[in-house]
């Protein structure tokens, strides 16, 4: 019976209990960003995808007082695109793009030592959401229950009708 709870509670991971750390060092479950949804991107700084950091800042902004909390996770996986620290990546995005949502800490999206937020997002997740991410912001729209609801690929602009349609399905 014990294996059986085993498998099972593996097979469904609750990504809401998945434990970050954000750029400045702290730890915390993406459950206490107090989300009706979260919006998770990967980021970097170097990347031809890099303006989109002013429309997720737009998009932030826009619904964050119905609940939606964007949360950028630079990663270096792809193409070397987000050398910096975490202190360079915080000043850059503050600076360049006034990011003001949430940044986690530098995470590697796929393969070895793979944050436990990616491999739930990439491996747990329904067909058409999972597989590997393939480059830099890629987005994933999950609800208040934990629920990944959609994925979008980089291409897909934060501002998207798309994308924006699905963030207001999401914080009903």
């Amino acid at each position: 019976m014990i294996a059986l709870l085993s498998i099972l509670l593996y097979a469904s991971p609750m990504i809401l209990d998945t434990q970050v750390k954000t750029i400045d060092g702290e730890a915390k479950t993406l459950a206490s960003f107090g989300a009706k949804a979260l919006l998770l991107v990967n980021t970097a700084s170097e990347c031809g995808y890099t303006p989109q950091y002013d429309g997720l800042e737009k998009l932030y902004e826009k619904y964050k007082g119905q609940g939606l909390v964007v949360v950028g996770f630079p990663s270096n996986d792809f193409g070397a695109q987000e050398p910096g620290s975490e202190a360079q990546i915080k000043e850059f995005c503050k600076v360049r793009y006034g990011v003001t949502f949430p940044l986690s800490a530098k995470v590697k999206t796929k393969g070895d030592g793979q944050a436990p937020v990616y491999k739930i997002l990439t491996q747990d997740t329904a067909a058409g959401i999972k597989g590997d991410v393939k480059w830099n912001f890629t987005k994933f729209l999950v609800d208040a229950k934990g629920t990944v609801l959609a994925r979008f690929e980089p291409k897909v602009d934060p501002l998207a009708s798309e994308l924006t349609q699905a963030v207001e399905k999401a914080l009903k």
